[in-house]
């Protein structure tokens, strides 16, 4: 089976002497940039290296995170990074990693146990404690909050399982 990659960050600016660039999520995704972790520069450097290895990594997904990358030591080598993006392989990134990922939930059906299926992902808004799905069945639109007391399964087929009892008022009574 081939791997499979993501793009989760844009180089947005060097940063000092020593090669450190400035990294922002991409695709409304959090941070998920760590020590460690190998990453690919796309599109590639002529006669350079595609893949580095992240030595640092400091900041947050609002302001930008500090990175330094193996084989950039210079400001002139990270210079040649600016807006270019970096990929990783998607077995590395965080367990959590689907649920923040609107390009892959939005249109993915959402079922609660008791209620039934409630409709589509139709957007997923980005708060600061946590974000919010807007689910949609027709003209009804209810907002459920992506915490671990909500949703319960995240699967690649069949309906996200949730527990939306708290939240769904008179979704049952038809609009």
């Amino acid at each position: 089976m081939r791997e499979r990659f993501r793009c989760i960050a844009r180089v947005v600016k060097p940063h000092g002497k020593r090669g450190e660039v400035v990294t922002v999520p991409v695709h409304g995704l959090p941070a998920v940039l760590r020590e460690g972790m190998d990453v690919c520069l796309v599109p590639p450097l002529l006669k350079a290296d595609r893949w580095h290895t992240v030595e640092s990594c400091s900041g947050d997904d609002r302001g930008g995170c500090l990175v330094a990358l193996s084989g950039v030591g210079t400001i002139d080598a990270a210079s040649e990074l600016r807006g270019r993006y970096l990929l990783a392989r998607e077995a590395d990134l965080p367990a959590d990693f689907e649920l923040h990922d609107a390009d892959r939930l939005c249109g993915h059906e959402v079922a609660d146990a008791a209620a039934g299926p409630l409709g589509r992902i139709a957007e997923v808004m980005r708060g600061p404690a946590n974000d919010v799905w807007v689910i949609r069945d027709g003209d009804r639109e209810l907002l459920l909050p992506v915490i671990d007391s909500v949703v319960r399964e995240v699967c690649p087929a069949g309906p996200i399982a949730v527990d939306a009892s708290g939240f769904l008022g008179d979704w049952g009574e038809g609009s």
